[in-house]
């Protein structure tokens, strides 16, 4: 008997949840592809490479598999020691992008830190470092959420510090981002409704201020409401990746067949690949992709709710709403449902920032799911 139940245990330690894994590898085996397809061209034009863009994805997902494998491998309990550590170097990385003469500055924005040829994009590990933070903070606090002072303002701080910072770069839509997941976060800890409630009506007069204070954010929402007004400026994106999508129909016009990547269509191997992949595999195409992170978050919710610890279940879904939240707000772009941001569609869009914490956070998942089986006996 004892003999036995030593083999349970030692089986439940080691497994990962099969799922899981399986759609992170369809995910990031069809970004590869998908990528390769919507940006062959401007490799070849820009850089006389046709693989320079999936060369470099390629390399950012072996970088991000090494530490995803580590973030699934280390104990939540250091993590969670060296989680004030992570938000510390989070906000060290967003104040060093608005020093003139460190970050670059590209198309009017200082985001990124560029560093042995490879450039990355902070406000990117803003959204693992605030995750993290929250569930720990609100873990330690949980008996406290009626005292506002003591256990809501402190968190909410850090949400409006990080969303400031960004804001800073010039990244409304990531700002914006920040600061929704922050507010998930808390009503999933269960914060007071009417906490929430102020802190909504607090932080949103003040959001449809900033939005209206650059031309280009009040462009995007008028073209949004009818692009036909500058179909060749600010409404040219939004009519491309619109008859992107027309064109390709339900099944496509074929893997590698379609025209708008070729100049037709801005940004297309970046935060406007999912047209890429309506064009060419219509909105089954779409269907798919859609229906893999609505598995993804399903079985992310599945382990969140699952948890016994409030610190393994806050962290669960904080790393499943990131991820999903990301999804459908770039498909909803594309689909012309809201008005176009600069949120990549997680996994699939060129970038090696999104991707490498795309792939820690799924870590990060994966060693929770191994922390149910151990409690719960497996799936």
């Amino acid at each position: 008997m004892m003999r036995n139940a030593f083999v349970l245990e030692k089986q439940e330690t080691k497994e990962v949840d099969t799922l899981l894994v399986s759609t992170l590898i369809l995910l990031v085996g069809l970004g590869l592809g998908i990528l390769f397809s919507a940006s062959y061209h401007r490799g070849l034009t820009v850089f006389k490479d046709p693989y320079y863009f999936v060369r470099r994805q390629t390399l950012w997902v072996g970088i991000g598999g090494v530490l995803a494998v580590l973030a699934m491998k280390t104990p939540l309990e250091w993590i969670k020691r060296i989680t004030p550590h992570i938000l510390l170097v989070s906000l060290l990385l967003m104040a060093i992008c608005l020093v003139p003469g460190v970050s670059p500055k590209l198309l009017g924005a200082r985001r990124w830190i560029v560093l042995f040829g490879l450039s990355f994009q902070p406000s990117e590990l803003a959204k693992l470092s605030l995750v993290l933070y929250l569930a720990f903070i609100l873990e330690k606090k949980q008996d406290r959420l009626d005292d506002p002072l003591n256990a809501i303002l402190p968190p909410a701080v850090v949400i409006l510090v990080l969303s400031a910072l960004t804001y800073l770069q010039n990244d409304f839509s990531t700002a914006a981002f920040l600061f929704f997941l922050g507010f998930v976060c808390f009503y999933v800890a269960g914060v007071p409704f009417r906490y929430l409630l102020i802190f909504l009506l607090t932080i949103t007069p003040i959001g449809i201020y900033l939005l209206f204070t650059k031309e280009h954010r009040v462009q995007r929402l008028l073209t949004f409401l009818n692009p036909g007004l500058d179909p060749t400026g600010a409404g040219f994106q939004v009519l491309a990746a619109r008859n992107a999508l027309l064109k390709g129909g339900f099944w496509g016009t074929g893997i590698g067949q379609g025209t708008r990547k070729l100049g037709g269509l801005p940004e297309a191997h970046s935060d406007f690949i999912a047209a890429v992949v309506g064009e060419e595999l219509g909105w089954i195409g779409i269907l798919l992709i859609l229906g893999l992170f609505i598995t993804f978050a399903a079985r992310g919710y599945a382990i969140a709710y699952s948890m016994r610890s409030s610190y393994e279940r806050y962290l669960a879904f904080g790393l499943t709403s990131s991820i999903l939240i990301q999804a459908l707000t770039n498909l909803s772009v594309v689909s012309g449902v809201i008005p176009a941001t600069g949120i990549p569609l997680p996994f699939i869009s060129s970038g090696g920032s999104s991707l490498l914490i795309s792939l820690i956070m799924c870590g990060l998942l994966l060693n929770i799911s191994r922390q149910v089986q151990t409690e719960r006996g497996g799936w």
